[in-house]
């Protein structure tokens, strides 16, 4: 399924930010990403128990220490990331806040339950309390899968479009697409868009407890430790008349598939190849490639697709999950800021080039994305 823009151009990336591994902000996830700098970190008492005992966490992040103590005494850590990466996005730059704001001002953000633990963390208090009403109501808004954009969306006056996508690791491109639909309704002036996901003991379990059990060995198993964070992109109609705009990338297609076969490779395969179709780009144009890096055969399907499609062509493999853990729902804004993230270390190299995202999830959704590089 693809969404194709209306009106005159694509919607371009203006803007982005991320809270990583690597610390918070634009500039250390750059820089993290341009190191080939790992993150794995053994994990103390303070993180719970949890089956491997490591993890690619945001260092020293706590909610309170980042955003201060008004409103946040009962934001949970997926929340407080995806507040922490919008206002590291609007606060980069004098322009980000001006058009990124205020009325018509949209939020999409893709994720894949919300947070598992405030889930479970409520539950639990309703089963153990001496009456299972003895629960702090002021937590209960933490277990509902949108309250990361609400309190996004109130801490920074967004008054437009609020939405929450859940879809795994293909969530990001969710997102992605569904800015690019209310930017071509009309419906936004321009959206705030990214995925985030938390590190938690109960994520670590359900993960643990649903995994497959692929073949392959390596540092930390068959699977990569897990890790968290946010990523965020703003997200605008191209204005070519605009000089004050700064167009980063131009989103050409969002491309979006289900599998049917319980095979990830050929409904990847069909959008990588409807995408490039529906673009009129060659395979040797594309620059460089950022896959999601799923466990196992799903990952191995996934590189097997991209393979295939982009046969004889020499792309930069700019997958990050190697270096920041499995991000889960994060995963695909990740990928588009590392294509972000090379293309300003390479301005006259990457220019007019094309940078590949896909993903692939074992709910059974694939999804690819291009971007043209400036």
């Amino acid at each position: 399924m693809t969404t194709l823009t209306t009106g005159t151009g694509h919607p371009v990336i203006t803007a982005w930010s991320a809270v990583s591994p690597y610390g918070i902000g634009r500039d250390a996830y750059a820089a993290g990403l341009r190191e080939r700098r790992g993150t794995v970190t053994g994990l103390g008492a303070e993180h719970g128990t949890t089956p491997d005992g490591v993890g690619c966490l945001v260092p020293d992040f706590d909610v309170r220490a980042v955003l201060g103590k008004k409103g946040t005494r009962s934001m949970d850590r997926v929340t407080g990331l995806a507040v922490t990466a919008a206002g590291a996005l609007l606060d980069d730059a004098e322009r980000n806040r001006a058009v990124g704001t205020g009325e018509g001002a949209a939020f999409a953000l893709g994720t894949t339950t919300g947070s598992a633990q405030s889930m479970m963390d409520f539950t639990r208090d309703s089963l153990t309390g001496e009456q299972p009403f003895f629960v702090d109501p002021a937590r209960f808004p933490n277990t509902v899968m949108n309250c990361a954009a609400g309190q996004s969306a109130i801490w920074y006056q967004l008054k437009g479009p609020n939405a929450t996508i859940a879809g795994g690791r293909t969530a990001g491109l969710h997102a992605l697409n569904y800015a690019r639909r209310l930017l071509a309704s009309g419906r936004a002036r321009t959206v705030l868009c990214g995925a985030a996901e938390e590190f938690s003991p109960a994520r670590a379990w359900l993960e643990h407890h649903s995994a497959e059990h692929p073949g392959g060995d390596g540092p930390y198993g068959t699977t990569p430790p897990l890790g968290e964070g946010c990523a965020m992109l703003l997200v605008e109609p191209h204005a070519p008349d605009d000089p004050a705009q700064p167009v980063l990338a131009e989103i050409l297609a969002v491309e979006l598939g289900v599998v049917l076969d319980g095979d990830p490779r050929p409904a990847l395969v069909t959008c990588l190849r409807s995408a490039l179709r529906r673009t009129g780009v060659e395979p040797d144009r594309v620059a460089a490639v950022a896959r999601s890096g799923a466990p196992g055969p799903h990952g191995a399907a996934e590189a097997d697709a991209v393979r295939e499609v982009l046969r004889g062509a020499e792309p930069a493999d700019l997958t990050p999950t190697g270096l920041i853990g499995d991000t889960g729902a994060a995963a695909a804004a990740f990928q588009v800021a590392a294509l972000l993230s090379y293309a300003a270390d390479r301005p006259g190299e990457s220019a007019g080039r094309i940078g590949l995202i896909t993903s692939v999830d074992r709910t059974g959704t694939v999804g690819c994305a291009l971007l043209g590089l400036r």
